[in-house]
C-alpha cells in the first residue's frame, strides 16, 4: 500500500515562501511521476506541478517562475518549492504519484497566503 505523506504547509504573509514535503513508503522510481495539486474553496482540484522518473518538470502557468518542484530519490520525498507567494496560492495542496495508470494521494495540507 502506497502512503504519501505531506508536510510543510502553514501561514505566510503574501511574498513569503514555503517548502512543501511528500515523503513516500517506498522506492519512488516506481512511480511514473510525482507532483501536486491544489484545491481552493468551491473551485475544483488543478494541477500545479508534476515531476517525471527522468526529472522532467511541468508547471501551471499561474506557478512558472515562482514555484519550484524537486525529488530527492534518496529519501523517497518530492518537494515543492513556493516563492513570492500570493494571496491566491491559498488552498489545500495535495501530493499525488502516478504508476501506470494508478493515482495515490496524499491527505492534504494547508497553505494560507494573507494579504
Amino acid at each position: 500500500q502506497v502512503q504519501l505523506v505531506e508536510s510543510g504547509g502553514g501561514l505566510v504573509q503574501a511574498g513569503g515562501s514555503l517548502r512543501l514535503s511528500c515523503a513516500a513508503s517506498g522506492s519512488i522510481f516506481s512511480f511514473n511521476a510525482m507532483g501536486w495539486h491544489r484545491q481552493a474553496p468551491g473551485q475544483q482540484r488543478e494541477l500545479v506541478a508534476a515531476i517525471t522518473t527522468g526529472g522532467s518538470t511541468n508547471y501551471a502557468d499561474s506557478v512558472k517562475g515562482r514555484f519550484t518542484i524537486s525529488r530527492d530519490n534518496a529519501k523517497n520525498t518530492v518537494y515543492l518549492q513556493m516563492n513570492s507567494l500570493k494571496p491566491e496560492d491559498t488552498a489545500v495542496y495535495y501530493c499525488y504519484a502516478l504508476r501506470g495508470l494508478t493515482y495515490y494521494w496524499g491527505q492534504g495540507t494547508q497553505v494560507t497566503v494573507s494579504s
